[in-house]
């Protein structure tokens, strides 16, 4: 069993995802194939994770159908101007090994050099236009951030991929998507980056939160699996990550329970309205990190 959405472009898309970030090379096709074979028909990556050619081969590997399986990736900022981004979506086909992209998404909005990100996005119309991708997007875009590429672009992103879970869900943005029609798609879902090492000082893990697992132990299911079923209850897409074979499974069975109006505004209630991630108009020195052609 799984659940759909429908893109403001009427393109059906599994509402969970299953995300490669942080994910080694090494370990990426086996995840990959093990969670095809759980059931996950959507599968999340990007150039800069340099995973691609692996989660291609994960997807060979699980013996499901390419056609029944939503693929997403992202263009990464140093690829960003038209003919940049065009051969950016060159480089992701041949190393996912696909002819087309279903979901092509701009990594970051990039504020320092964000003539190149509408240029960047003006690519993405067009391979949309050519069919050569099925639905186009972006990532850690805010209010104003949407604001100027919606007045200087034609096609309305069908998803906007942020950092969004219990402790921080950007309540103005998903206001700002949701005035435009756009699918707000949650990264690090279940809290991960609150947890990751090399993430900075004095985080507290959402998967430890005592309103979580109180709803958990009332539903005898894992925190995890009460905070996919939040995202999916408030209509957004999510994209948890494993490499643990048990956890793959376990994040994807969250389709026969339910939470209640009150669980679910006891969750909406932990939101401390703070970033655990980079802030979108930083400028990084990673921008300028090489997408390499294989």
């Amino acid at each position: 069993m799984t659940q759909e959405l429908t893109l403001n472009n009427g393109v059906r898309m599994p509402a969970l995802g299953f995300g490669v970030f942080q994910s080694s090379p090494e370990e990426t096709a086996a995840a990959v194939s093990s969670a095809l074979g759980v059931g996950y028909r959507h599968v999340d990556t990007a150039a800069a994770y340099f995973n691609e050619r692996q989660v291609g081969e994960g997807l060979r590997r699980s013996g499901v159908d390419r056609d029944a399986v939503f693929i997403e990736t992202k263009v990464w900022v140093s690829d960003y101007g038209f003919d940049e981004t065009r051969h950016a979506f060159d480089k992701a086909t041949r190393k996912l090994g696909v002819d087309r992209i279903d979901l092509l998404i701009l990594h970051q909005p990039a504020s320092d050099r964000f003539d190149r990100t509408i240029a960047a996005y003006q690519a993405l119309e067009k391979l949309l236009a050519d069919g050569q991708v099925r639905a186009i997007g972006v990532s850690n875009f805010m209010r104003h951030h949407l604001d100027e590429l919606l007045a200087r672009t034609s096609v309305v992103p069908a998803v906007n991929q942020i950092e969004l879970h219990p402790y921080f869900s950007q309540p103005d943005v998903q206001k700002a998507d949701a005035e435009h029609g756009i699918l707000t798609q949650a990264w690090s879902p279940i809290g991960g980056i609150t947890f990751y090492p090399g993430w900075g000082d004095d985080r507290r893990n959402v998967l430890e939160d005592p309103t979580i697992a109180a709803i958990a132990a009332a539903h005898g299911r894992t925190a995890a699996q009460v905070m996919l079923r939040w995202h999916l209850q408030e209509g957004r897409s999510a994209i948890p990550k494993s490499t643990n074979p048990g956890r793959i499974a376990e994040n994807f069975d969250v389709f026969d329970f339910e939470l209640t109006a009150a669980e679910m505004a006891s969750i909406d209630a932990l939101d401390t309205g703070r970033r655990n991630g980079p802030d979108p108009d930083a400028t990084r020195d990673i921008f300028d990190r090489v997408i390499p052609e294989e």
